[in-house]
């Protein structure tokens, strides 16, 4: 019978990587910004639509490119579609977003909704 190792050198090492990578992780999602933290960014067909505070609950309908219409909704710091004239309803079905960086885009009526940290240079990655 072959002889069988248990864990060898190589299995410690990659479970070693493993570790440190999800240390690494869950650092970059302990900076991010809190949720409620923010700006909420609408732009429709590259230009900027409107802005306002992440903190602050809205209802906020879109005039969208070419006549399409978007119903936004931002409630206790997280931001979601609520409906979209668009035939796919993508947007619609997208999960909340609530974390700096994060966009619910909406293609059809070149709607782009994206939240901000307020912080000027936040931390993007950690190398």
């Amino acid at each position: 019978m072959a002889d069988k190792k248990i864990a060898g050198r190589r299995d410690i090492l990659l479970l070693a990587i493993v570790l440190v990578i999800g240390g690494i992780c869950m650092l970059i999602m302990a900076l991010r910004p809190a949720a409620g933290d923010g700006i909420v960014e609408i732009t429709v067909d590259g230009a900027v639509y409107q802005q306002m505070p992440l903190a602050q609950d809205a209802e906020v309908e879109i005039a969208g490119y070419s006549g399409g219409e978007n119903r936004l909704i931002i409630e206790g710091g997280v931001v979601h579609m609520e409906s979209a004239s668009c035939p796919d309803g993508i947007c619609v079905r997208h999960r909340p977003i609530s974390k700096d960086g994060e966009s619910i885009i909406c293609l059809p009526n070149r709607v782009v909704v994206t939240i901000y940290s307020k912080e000027e240079g936040s931390v993007d990655a950690v190398a």
